[in-house]
């Protein structure tokens, strides 16, 4: 049975899938002698007996221009329900919101006007209200700032009228949860979506133009270890270990439900983190027509889209597969931040079946939300809801604000592409994890070690440039911002904010040397290549190497520590552990260590509570900072940007190719046995 961690990349899922059409093709070219028997001439098409217009969204957190591409999205979504004025459901994937300069802004009073009482998120939420969505599945950056605040941005309060549309969910259970209970009554379950607004539930129906359709709603297992659940109970059990075929069985039954009042057009909202998992799920759940992936930011594109410059392909718009009782069933995800409105016009037959062969490529796929993007589609930003304008206008003011408050400078740019930082050492993931390392020594000198997650790192610092239709470009430093000082390379707060938007306290902790080990096995347990889990390890004060292709718990083949003693200047490196085993001389030693609250705590399943002698200092809250917190991430690295890298000494370490890191060495790429650099 498939499990969650070991995903084949979708890239060659989809090669194979192409590479095996192009033999049937190539095969039924095949044969053309005079007695060969003629072809049989292709079945008619069903009528269509009903056309559903899906428009879909997910994942607006991983720092791009929301403001702008908020609008575009609103206008899109305004002329495509115009072509479809009777037919059409909006709908969200989930991880509606993150943490970070957007999200921050709507605490700001100026947004009173607009959100009934200010408060960060709200603003998040108010432009998918304005916009019309009609359920959302449970995404894991929902739960960033954990349960309590999860509820209070559902709920409505006072001037503030919450979510005007439900939270799904149907291997999620809320009612163990205080700060939720209230909301997620069993009766919710299979009602209508325009009655649940400011409600959780597994499964609901929007009436469209006399058709019911159902939606369900689910969220990765993995939840517990990558966000706040609180006393959310998660289904099924394992998290990052449970099969598919597990998640399946926990999410049929609401599909059966819908199915058992005569319902046959469901869509499923999944938000799994890794396009594999709902790829898989497509073959295992009968009765579902739709699958809308959420949380992997996977840019899905039929020929006719345009794809935004810088942005990757990853596959075809929309994935077609056939479910356990030989029904179409198809899978569309759009990239981040409103930079796409995922479209999908469905023809039905009489029985409910998708007509894969009327699906139209000039109405369905990504629709980019850019300038160009819109001129496709008749469109300009003036064409946007003056009420998403309003919103976001008066947020970019705030962010704007931020972009001036600078702190050090850089002469490279600072990677921090999701995928690199969550496979192999950046520079920025260095320099992060070298900050939080200076800061600790501030509070015990003998703080020798620095480990963190990739996933922690939100956004890269600097540019890129690409020409008109290009899908890749050239990464540079920041960009100016004359209207409030920045030169080219400054840093600001702004930076910053995207950067480490969840701004986590610091804590320290002791290991010894074999717990060392076995936190960096942790963190390059799943190594795929062009992974996304958030787990892999950026350091500082320490280098390994470590070789995926033995097994998890194995990999890591040395360790050495640079300054045992955390005192600098340097005592000289220490192997740890080399050809199989510790060294005798650290055998009874220990370091104390820094790391995030959120790890500290087992988040990203880091095995911290196994810890023999911790001695844990929490240098800050776990969650809720300000950017001005002692001890919070975005505080310590702003310090040390200042104190370190001002603009005339600016950093200046170019990020590396995987095969030429020192810090973290994979031996699948290099050929090296040890770290012998920092």
């Amino acid at each position: 049975m498939a499990k969650f961690l070991h995903t084949t990349p979708t890239r060659n899922l989809l090669r194979g899938s192409l590479l095996a059409s192009a033999l049937a093709l190539a095969l039924a070219a095949c044969g053309g002698g005079s007695d060969s028997p003629a072809p049989a001439p292709a079945a008619p098409l069903p009528d269509t007996a009903f056309s559903l217009q899906v428009l879909h969204v997910a994942d607006m957190d991983s720092g791009g221009d929301l403001v702008t591409n908020a609008k575009g999205l609103s206008a899109l979504l305004q002329r495509f329900r115009a072509d479809m004025p009777n037919n059409t459901v909006f709908l969200s994937s989930g991880d509606n919101y993150i943490p970070g300069p957007f999200f921050n802004a709507s605490d700001d009073a100026s947004l009173n006007p607009e959100l009934g009482a200010s408060g960060a998120g709200r603003g998040d939420i108010e432009i998918l209200n304005l916009m019309g969505v009609q359920a959302s599945a449970v995404g894991n950056h929902d739960l960033d700032l954990g349960t309590n605040f999860f509820g209070s941005l559902l709920r409505s309060s006072g001037p503030w009228r919450g979510t005007r549309f439900p939270y799904l969910s149907s291997n999620l259970s809320f009612t163990s949860d205080s700060n939720l209970a209230s909301l997620a009554d069993a009766a919710n379950d299979g009602a209508e979506a325009s009655s649940l607004n400011n409600k959780l539930a597994r499964y609901t129906v929007i009436t469209v133009n006399g058709e019911r359709i159902g939606v369900v709603g689910a969220s990765t297992p993995t939840l517990p270890s990558i966000t706040s659940v609180g006393n959310i109970g998660v289904a099924p059990a394992g998290g990052a270990a449970a099969t598919v075929d597990a998640l399946a069985a926990e999410i049929q039954p609401s599909v059966d439900a819908l199915t058992a009042t005569g319902i046959n057009k469901i869509i499923l909202l999944a938000h799994m983190q890794q396009l594999q998992v709902e790829r898989q799920l497509a073959t295992r759940l009968r009765g579902v027509d739709l699958i809308i992936a959420g949380g992997s930011n996977t840019g899905l594109y039929d020929a006719n889209d345009r794809i935004r410059p810088g942005d990757t392909n990853g596959g075809v718009y929309p994935l077609s597969f056939t479910s356990p009782g030989s029904e179409p069933v198809l899978v569309v995800n759009v990239d981040a931040d409103y930079k796409y409105l995922g479209r999908i016009v469905l023809p039905f037959d009489a029985q409910g079946r998708v007509i894969t062969g009327r699906l139209d490529t000039a109405l369905n796929g990504a629709w980019a939300t850019d300038t160009d993007g819109l001129a496709r589609a008749g469109l300009t930003l003036a064409d946007a809801l003056p009420g998403v304008v309003a919103i976001t206008d008066k947020i970019a003011a705030v962010i704007a604000a931020k972009d001036g408050n600078l702190f050090g400078a850089a002469s490279v740019y600072l990677e921090g592409d999701r995928v690199l930082v969550r496979n192999q050492e950046t520079n920025l993931g260095n320099l992060t994890a070298e900050t939080n390392l200076a800061y600790a020594q501030t509070i015990e000198g003998g703080t020798t070690l620095s480990l963190k997650n990739g996933g922690g790192i939100r956004s890269s610092l600097g540019s890129v440039d690409a020409p008109p239709g290009s899908t890749s470009g050239v990464k540079g430093i920041t960009r100016p911002n004359p209207t409030v000082g920045k030169l080219a390379g400054d840093i600001s707060q702004l930076d910053i904010e995207f950067a480490l938007r969840f701004n986590n306290g610091l804590s320290l902790l002791t290991v010894t040397p074999a717990e060392l080990k076995t936190l960096l096995e942790h963190g390059v347990s799943d190594w795929l290549v062009n992974s996304t889990q958030g787990k892999f390890p950026q350091v500082a004060g320490v280098r390994f190497s470590f070789d995926p292709g033995l097994a998890a718990g194995s990999r890591v083949r040395t360790i050495v520590v640079d300054d045992p003693d955390g005192a600098g200047p340097l005592t000289g490196p220490q192997v740890v552990y080399a050809a199989g085993a510790f060294t005798p001389e650290v055998a009874a030693r220990t370091y104390r260590l820094v790391t995030l609250g959120f790890l500290a705590g087992g988040g990203d399943g880091y095995p911290f509570a196994s810890l023999s002698a911790p001695a844990r200092v929490d240098l800050a809250p776990g969650s809720g900072n300000l950017f001005t917190t002692p001890g919070a991430e975005q505080n310590a690295f702003s310090s040390h940007l200042a104190n370190r890298y001002p603009r005339t000494t600016p950093f200046g370490v170019a990020d590396a190719a995987a095969d030429q890191d020192t810090r973290i060495q994979n031996l699948s790429v290099r050929s090296d046995s040890l770290p012998q650099s920092n």
